[in-house]
């Protein structure tokens, strides 16, 4: 909690989106009476609902650190300090959620409660989908199109920025309008964020080695529908069997960090493909529907400033 507090470090993104937003939408003119508690250009309520988003995203974080007990070897260290640290990591994610709930609480606003609330409700409900396991053996990859993983990435990325920043207009009493504008940023810039960092491993010229990537990523879900879904299960099937005389890969665990050799070639067949491409102009495209909804706040730094975060996330080399 002290971490999330502390004004000194960088890390916090979807706080300072809020904050960001908030400044640039300024004092509804329904709701006069309130502006001797804004510092800055933003209500005392608002830099309290960027403090309990920012608690939120890190207690799913840190529920998200869990480890699968099941999946562990001897030499990853002793049962009983993994089996410790799993509770503490539950008992501190649970912490920071009944703190951020308590602040939530305290707002006193019964629709950025209700909000808010849905919000960690997506955050489970997408958490769910992203565990979620085929009941095939060694199956490393998910029967999904773009369509649904684009659900997906909504409930567990984007659905907490995009109703926090709803949110944040609700508390200066602004109008429908631009409530829905600031969901529509929110959503679209987190998309813009996540696709960005699926990107990654494909789009780096600096790297020798291979980045450890998802099978479930934006670039490869999009390489199976162009590809179809039996012929990627065969490429995936290929590269197993091609690396598993030298490299013991032939009883690969359904993880898709378990053995880098198949990714390598897994990571070649994507680039040779459309997936790559495809991901990056889907990414500019949610950048252009964040930028779009920023064209109905008035110009100001702050409206600059969530423009260039949509323009680093939407730049590729």
């Amino acid at each position: 909690r002290g971490f999330v507090y502390d004004s000194r470090n960088n890390l916090q993104m979807r706080g300072l989106v809020v904050l960001l937003i908030s400044k640039a939408a300024g004092p509804s003119t329904a709701e006069l009476s309130f502006q001797h508690d804004m510092v800055s250009g933003i209500y005392s309520s608002q830099r309290s609902l960027a403090e309990i988003t920012e608690l939120i995203h890190t207690a799913f974080l840190v529920h998200r650190g869990i480890v699968n007990i099941g999946e562990l070897k001897s030499c990853d260290g002793p049962l009983k300090d993994m089996q410790f640290g799993n509770k503490m990591a539950v008992l501190s994610g649970d912490f920071l959620l009944a703190n951020a709930c308590t602040s939530l609480a305290q707002l006193q606003n019964t629709k950025v409660v209700e909000l808010i609330s849905s919000a960690i409700g997506d955050l489970v409900q997408g958490i769910y989908y992203e565990n979620s396991k085929s009941s095939e053996e060694n199956c490393l990859t998910d029967d999904i199109g773009i369509s649904r993983w684009k659900e997906q990435v909504f409930l567990s990325h984007s659905a907490l920025l995009a109703k926090s920043c709803q949110a944040a207009m609700e508390l200066a009493k602004h109008s429908a309008e631009i409530q829905d504008m600031a969901f529509q940023y929110g959503k679209h810039m987190s998309m813009s964020h996540k696709l960005h960092s699926d990107l990654q491993p494909f789009v780096r010229e600096s790297s020798s080695d291979t980045i450890a990537f998802s099978l479930n990523s934006a670039p490869a879900i999009l390489h199976q529908e162009f590809r179809g879904r039996e012929a990627w299960l065969k490429q995936i099937r290929e590269a197993v069997e091609a690396r598993a005389p030298r490299d013991n890969c032939a009883r690969l665990k359904p993880s898709p960090h378990r053995c880098a050799c198949v990714f390598q070639q897994l990571q070649e067949a994507i680039k040779a493909g459309k997936g790559v491409t495809s991901a990056i102009d889907l990414c500019r495209c949610h950048g252009n529907r964040a930028l779009a909804a920023l064209e109905q706040f008035p110009p100001s730094e702050a409206r600059d400033a969530l423009a260039n975060i949509v323009y680093a996330v939407t730049r590729f080399p």
